[in-house]
């Protein structure tokens, strides 16, 4: 499969009649990833997710290179309002569009939303049954005032440091604290909405890349307390496995084997003739070829070098033990599980384009939550959303003509 040529999401009717959050209404603020990650999961799970943009549109609309897929994967399942904000006009469409909402999200400096009168201090006092989504750098504490990124969080947190090899840090392949972050957001926002059905009232909840951060990088600290040494980066690490690591085969190819546990190391000397291995007493338990993993693997290596990665894969797969090609992104448009579980959406994108994209990787009753709104364009949903909060059309070409809504025909 190609961008071009996506296959139907759900290859069965699999699209809950009923999805968890219908009749939930979220108004967001967001740009870049980790606002957006939120509103995105929560109307995959069936909320109303408004857009609110300014009348120049989410930065991210135009980014080029790695951020160039941001804006349309995290703003599926939206409507989109483009608004001037800084006029009294605009500030009061968004005020009336709030007042409809459950959920309001936001992601941007504290001090711009006081300075809009949009953050929950403000809001709090007009809705009390409001909840509030915050997504920040840090949550409140002494750094709560640096401008934080995924990549700063990363190389302060740890993370960086155990991805690279020693002395050359390395940020994960992916906006991982972004995405998390703000799926904690979307957690945090979900558990508000239960909370309110007991007391009746909203609250603000808070998500925060440093803080996401170190939860990814909490098993390395528990085990520093545990062991009393320190984690070795990733590429330096001492693997808990025997045979756990990337072999580069026939034809340059590289493919990724493990063997991790008695039974599994039994199989694959079987399973390749190594009976001579599986007899040598010091590779016995899965703790003793990791001792001797610096004479062991250089052996496997150069027994395995000659055999192509699909022979391996088909020898491992038909043995039950772990593998795993080496792909690249670009690749996984066309892999076959994806397609066959519906794992791919077919989406258009704002400026016509078909592709697909990939859906949160769950089932609820077995069943994959689908695409239902395209990425919006800028201000797509403006005068719909303006005529449902009582804006008559003439006060819409107002609102229009003076710069205040951009609201496309």
């Amino acid at each position: 499969m190609t961008t071009a040529d996506p296959q139907p999401a759900n290859p069965s009717p699999s699209t809950p009649r009923t999805l968890p959050l219908a009749g939930v209404r979220v108004v967001e603020f967001t740009h870049m990833v980790m606002g957006p990650t939120c509103g995105m999961a929560l109307g995959d799970l069936g909320a109303e997710v408004i857009k609110v943009e300014p009348l120049t549109g989410d930065s991210t609309r135009r980014l080029l290179g790695s951020g160039a897929g941001f804006y349309p994967l995290f703003n599926r399942n939206k409507k989109s309002i483009a608004l001037d904000l800084q006029s009294p006009q605009g500030r009061e469409v968004v005020l009336r569009l709030i007042a409809t909402a459950d959920i309001v999200s936001e992601n941007f400096k504290t001090e711009t939303m006081q300075k809009l009168g949009l953050d929950y201090a403000s809001l709090s006092k007009l809705d009390e049954r409001l909840i509030y989504v915050s997504h920040k750098g840090f949550l409140p504490g002494p750094y709560d005032h640096r401008t934080a990124l995924d990549e700063v969080v990363q190389m302060m947190g740890g993370l960086a440091y155990m991805t690279g090899r020693p002395g050359d840090p390395l940020r994960a392949g992916s906006s991982v604290n972004d995405i998390m972050g703000g799926l904690f957001g979307a957690m945090g926002a979900m558990a508000a909405l239960m909370q309110r059905q007991q007391t009746g009232k909203g609250q603000e909840v808070q998500a925060a890349l440093f803080e996401n951060n170190i939860f990814l990088v909490a098993q390395h600290m528990l085990q520093f307390a545990v062991t009393g040494q320190a984690a070795a980066p990733m590429p330096e690490r001492i693997s808990p496995w025997g045979i756990y690591d990337v072999f580069s085969v026939q034809g340059g190819a590289q493919i990724f084997l493990a063997v991790v546990g008695d039974t599994q190391w039994r199989v694959f000397c079987e399973a390749f003739g190594f009976a001579d291995l599986f007899a040598d007493t010091r590779l016995t338990t899965n703790n003793d070829r990791v001792r001797a993993r610096d004479w062991m693997m250089p052996l496997l290596r150069e027994r395995l070098a000659e055999r192509s990665a699909s022979e391996l894969a088909q020898v491992f797969e038909r043995h039950g033990l772990p593998f795993a090609p080496i792909t690249a992104p670009q690749h996984l448009f066309d892999d076959p599980h994806l397609q066959a579980t519906g794992g791919l959406a077919p989406m258009t994108l704002p400026d016509g384009r078909i592709t697909a994209t990939p859906l949160l990787p769950l089932t609820l009753g077995g069943q994959r939550l689908g695409l239902r709104l395209d990425p919006p364009r800028l201000g797509e949903h403006s005068r719909a959303l303006l005529q449902s909060l009582g804006y008559s059309d003439a006060e819409i070409a107002v609102l229009v003509d003076n710069g205040v809504v951009l609201a496309p025909e």
